[in-house]
């Protein structure tokens, strides 16, 4: 593809060399870079992309798209100047991958809790009603049954167009995706085209990154404000930020809740640890999750399959043959008669979710025992408060090492425990060893009890001073049934 074509959706500050260039590749990863390709020089929150320019030009690159010049242009070279790196390669990636995001329908799923889980049951859905789909999820992205492993909940805007593109050569006929606020700050999705978009809620998250509450709700607000008029915007009406979302939205909203009046509404009939029985849009339907927060999930689903054009009836039977995200409430019974519970819960709301979904089943038959941490090298904040979350709904509470990452896990266990009185503290033991944290929950346990293990779910690994060691809480827990 030619540069000019390539560029003709960006706005250049100033243009150094020919746009009359063949360009054979794109990228912002330099050591990727071959001869022809087209470099953009990615201002990161790690490590600045203007720095590799030098290393780029040696492995071949041809053009540059940069916010600051380097100081010496090299001939035969063309260099771009714009504003925002970080706009203008997602609008250049989705013109070299042939705009993917026009080609099928996008949905995007943003909100502090509850994307994978309602991404994963839209592609499940769908693909289960007869169509080809693709998801780009935290757990792993797929194309049909194609599993392609992720690193991010969002890809750069280079992978992501790739990935569109990808499910487009496939014939699929819908994708589904998270987007992180991350990504939408750093402007990922720049230039792709959503046919909708969905709000879960919002609590507090990722303040290592958007410093304040504010920021972090105004930059899932973004996502709102840029779909197009013929978009749908679904929001959870139960969030007092579910309104803000959509104030300056140009798409039709709807809404969902359990709680008020809404476009799309559920409540419980009846509920055990293998499912509920719902009434959802004044039809009934037994599905095979548990807690209020998956009954918000379910009808966000409900209610984007219906926008996308689906019959009622036929979304309900496919509903009901849904199952549990991997690691997200995933309940494991052992020999004993008590039930563990893995949860993916690593903010205070989500594991005040998760309990209260317990809660509901045990009503007040058994114990709570819960085990979790907090991650490294993130909000420090939240730690205290999952403490507290945990101890106030919890009979015992282990306070153990997630993802220390960077971090002293003792020092992470003990800005956990600084949340706590004298009081709450009797409830509550700190060890360090993850595994021996499980084991402890486990011996403590008795028939009728229920262990959480919140934090990790999907993840198997345990990541300790920048290394990923395998560690899977499924895993442990088998091997303790097992060995008892």
């Amino acid at each position: 593809m030619k540069l000019q074509e390539l560029i003709k959706n960006i706005k250049p500050k100033q243009i150094i060399g020919s746009t009359d260039t063949d360009i054979k590749g794109i990228n912002i990863d330099s050591r990727k870079i071959a001869a022809g390709h087209l470099f953009i020089a990615m201002k990161g929150t790690q490590v600045d992309g203007h720095t590799f320019i030098g290393k780029a030009l040696e492995q071949g690159a041809v053009a540059i798209l940069c916010e600051d010049l380097p100081e010496v242009q090299k001939d035969g070279v063309t260099y771009i100047q714009v504003t925002s790196t970080e706009e203008a390669a997602g609008r250049v990636a989705t013109l070299y991958y042939g705009n993917p995001s026009y080609k099928l329908k996008l949905v995007g799923v943003t909100g502090t809790n509850g994307k994978t889980t309602v991404a994963t049951l839209l592609y499940n859905m769908f693909r289960k009603l007869g169509y080809k789909c693709g998801l780009l999820s935290t757990v792993c992205n797929y194309i049909e049954d194609e599993a392609i492993p992720t690193s991010h909940t969002t890809p750069d805007p280079i992978e992501l167009n790739k990935l569109l593109s990808r499910m487009v050569d496939a014939g699929c006929d819908y994708a589904f995706m998270e987007c992180s606020s991350h990504a939408i700050d750093q402007k990922r999705i720049s230039g792709l085209k959503f046919v909708g978009g969905i709000f879960t809620n919002l609590t507090r998250d990722h303040m290592d990154y958007h410093k304040t509450v504010e920021n972090y709700r105004n930059a899932k607000k973004a996502f709102f404000d840029n779909l197009p008029k013929d978009a749908f915007a679904i929001i959870n009406a139960d969030d007092k930020n579910g309104m803000v979302m959509v104030q300056n939205t140009k798409a039709i909203v709807k809404t969902y809740s359990i709680r008020c009046m809404a476009d799309y509404k559920a409540r419980i009939l009846e509920c055990h640890f293998e499912g509920m029985y719902l009434e959802m849009d004044n039809r009934e339907v037994g599905v095979q999750f548990i807690g209020k927060f998956n009954v918000s999930n379910l009808l966000a689903v409900y209610g984007t399959a219906v926008m996308l054009g689906q019959k009622p009836e036929d979304i309900l039977v496919v509903m009901s043959t849904l199952k549990s995200v991997n690691g997200r409430l995933e309940p494991i019974h052992s020999p004993e008669g008590f039930t563990a519970i893995v949860d993916y819960a690593h903010t205070p709301d989500a594991l005040n979710n998760v309990l209260k979904a317990i809660h509901e089943v045990l009503n007040g038959k058994g114990h709570v025992i819960t085990v979790c941490g907090a991650g490294g090298n993130r909000d420090k904040g939240k730690r205290p408060l999952m403490a507290q979350e945990a101890v106030e709904q919890s009979d015992k509470v282990i306070i153990t090492s997630d993802n220390p990452r960077f971090e002293d896990p003792q020092e992470i266990i003990n800005d956990m425990l600084a949340g706590l009185n004298k009081q709450q503290m009797k409830k509550v033991v700190s060890i360090v060893d993850r595994r021996e944290a499980i084991r402890t929950a486990c011996m403590l346990a008795q028939k009728g009890d229920v262990i959480l293990v919140a934090g990790k779910g999907h993840e198997n690994y345990q990541e300790i001073k920048g290394v990923k060691h395998h560690f899977d809480d499924k895993e442990v827990l088998h091997e303790i049934f097992q060995n008892n």
